[in-house]
């Protein structure tokens, strides 16, 4: 009985310290009082009122996701997350899951782990988002479990704000038979499923019976797409089947192949020309055949055909197994978002500068599924002009500009790259004559030529890991500073309206790339124009992608695997 009077009292003390707490925080007089119910009622309702937590839904628990999640002040929002993985995977290791190089609970993090917050609270729901209500503030979600489940599977969540990132899913162009007959490799599903169907085919081929042409057409494997993800893979099989499956399977060894399909002129073409040539030429060495120009026309269960540009010939080859990895494309849920905001017409969904979905002020888009669509100079280029000119003499002089150019490079980034690009040291550089020599005054037209080119540089972000991330943790920065920001903006210059800006736009800051080549060799392309290629590399990557794993227990898991792989070799298990 002095147990439960103990914990009543406590109860009643902390609501009534709490509705002192409100009242005094708003300025009103605080009076003592014995009687909890003239008190407490009109305190809840304020409380109610003006503490009231803005509700943000997340969709998607991916890099983008995860990265704003890990670093968002929960304490000002009310945090619910949607995802049908009910995990984060460490993408950029998939190609070394489908060989066993890496077991696949090495390279994922449950969410819950991650949400952890001591000043707040996120929850969490493994579902799917189906639907996106945008003039209703509301998503639709349906859960997706094997077992039935009791009670209604659908339910809908409003928001306040609303963060979009369930990434993308692979484009297959719509070439036939694609969906059908091809593996991809752009989920940790995908992964596993890949390494089962690799020990597959070596096992079909061990079987009696089998024609040596049948046996060769069992371990023909071809990988679709010279990018980054393809070329992985293909190197990473190589190496499982050279280090290990041939001295599994030693009756087949001389009957396998694998074979690169690239529409373009070359593998990696997104790379550096020495990282590209150096892994045509390797891959030449381990005997992986490339084919590039080629476009793929049609994938059926026995071969594929395709296309030789150069020649204008149609050929089919028998494979045993497909990987299809040719880019990525929009999820039908943003598909009808995009509908329902005015962009049906556009492939990606587009944000301004600070990931704000246009057309939409309480929506935010981040990774794979948006582009950032970078506004032009010459759009602002009369607003620029006018604030520049402080005097309205219709002229600039190089001051005028040079005291708003800090405010131009932050607002349009594709000045600085134009700068770069042209081998200009300074923005005054653009205040000359043909002939080189400096300029004193120019009226708005010869403002107008001297920065007609800069939006020639303007290029969308690539869809990766690293513009993911860093998306999501400047988005989580400027949900933390929202209110500090709305009276200390922090922006530059507003030159469409006055004032400035809340935020800096997001700025990508390019951190390198890797491209493992197999055979404990790697290639990597560095800020400054800085190449590498070699074993050091690989060891360079090794010591990246542990660093950059989201807890110790990955990174442990990770590196365990690593070296169980250089001790026991990989297991070709088909588990």
């Amino acid at each position: 009985m002095n147990l439960q009077f103990h914990e009543f009292y406590q109860s009643f003390s902390n609501k009534y310290v709490c509705y002192l707490e409100v009242y005094y925080s708003s300025g009103g007089l605080v009076a003592y009082a014995d009687s909890q119910s003239e008190t407490a009622a009109p305190a809840a309702e304020l409380n109610q009122n003006e503490w009231k937590k803005k509700r943000v839904v997340v969709l998607g628990t991916g890099w983008a996701g995860t990265s704003f999640l890990k670093d968002l002040d929960v304490s000002s929002y009310d945090v619910q997350v949607v995802s049908p993985r009910n995990y984060f995977a460490f993408t950029p290791l998939l190609p070394s899951v489908t060989c066993g190089t890496v077991e696949a609970r090495s390279i994922v993090e449950p969410v819950r782990n991650i949400i952890k917050k001591r000043n707040g609270e996120i929850q969490f729901f493994e579902a799917e988002c189906v639907k996106i209500d945008a003039a209703k503030n509301k998503v639709f979600c349906k859960s997706h479990f094997e077992n039935n489940v009791i009670g209604a599977e659908d339910f809908s969540l409003e928001y306040d704000y609303l963060v979009v990132a369930i990434g993308a899913q692979v484009n297959t162009f719509n070439t036939p038979g694609v969906m059908e007959n091809c593996h991809f490799l752009k989920e940790l599903e995908d992964a596993q499923k890949l390494r089962r169907s690799v020990i597959d085919c070596f096992e079909k081929a061990s079987i009696p019976g089998l024609t040596e042409e049948e046996r060769r057409t069992n371990l023909h494997f071809v990988v679709v797409g010279g990018g980054p993800t393809g070329v992985e893979f293909a190197a990473e099989l190589h190496d499982f089947i050279q280090e290990d499956l041939v001295n599994v399977y030693p009756m087949v060894k001389d009957l396998v192949k694998i074979t690169l399909i690239q529409s373009g002129d070359h593998i990696l073409n997104m790379f550096d020309e020495r990282i590209s040539t150096f892994a045509e030429k390797k891959f030449q060495r381990d005997c992986i055949e490339v084919q590039t120009g080629c476009r793929v026309l049609n994938v059926s269960d026995k071969e594929i055909t395709m296309k030789v540009k150069s020649k204008g010939e149609i050929t089919s080859i028998p494979h045993g197994l497909v990987v299809w990895s040719t880019g990525i494309s929009t999820r039908p849920v943003v598909k009808d978002f995009m509908e329902q905001i005015g962009q049906a017409n556009r492939r990606v969904l587009a944000t301004n500068e600070w990931l704000r979905v246009k057309e939409c002020e309480n929506v935010y888009a981040l990774g794979d599924c948006a582009t950032i669509d970078q506004r032009k100079i010459m759009e602002d280029i009369a607003s620029i002009f006018k604030a520049a000119d402080k005097d309205n003499s219709g002229t600039l002089t190089v001051q005028e500009f040079q005291d708003v150019v800090d405010d131009i490079l932050v607002r349009y980034p594709q000045l600085e790259l134009y700068l770069k690009n042209k081998h200009l040291r300074d923005v005054k550089d653009l205040m000359k004559d043909p002939e080189g020599k400096d300029i004193e005054e120019v009226d708005i037209e010869g403002f107008k030529l001297a920065l007609a080119q800069v939006d020639s540089q303007a290029k969308s972000l690539p869809a990766t890991a690293q513009v993911a991330a860093q998306q999501g943790a400047y988005l989580s920065r400027c949900f933390n500073r929202r209110e500090h920001c709305k009276d200390n903006p922090e922006g530059p210059r507003r030159f469409v309206g006055s004032g400035r800006h809340a935020f800096v736009p997001f700025r990508y800051k390019h951190l390198g790339q890797f491209a493992p080549l197999g055979g404990e060799q790697a290639a990597a392309e560095l800020p400054g124009d800085w190449v590498s290629i070699g074993r050091s590399t690989q060891w360079l990557w090794y010591s990246v992608y542990a660093s950059k794993q989201v807890s110790w227990r990955t990174r442990v898991l990770l590196v365990s695997d690593w070296t169980r792989r250089f001790v026991f070799g990989r297991d070709s298990s088909r588990i």
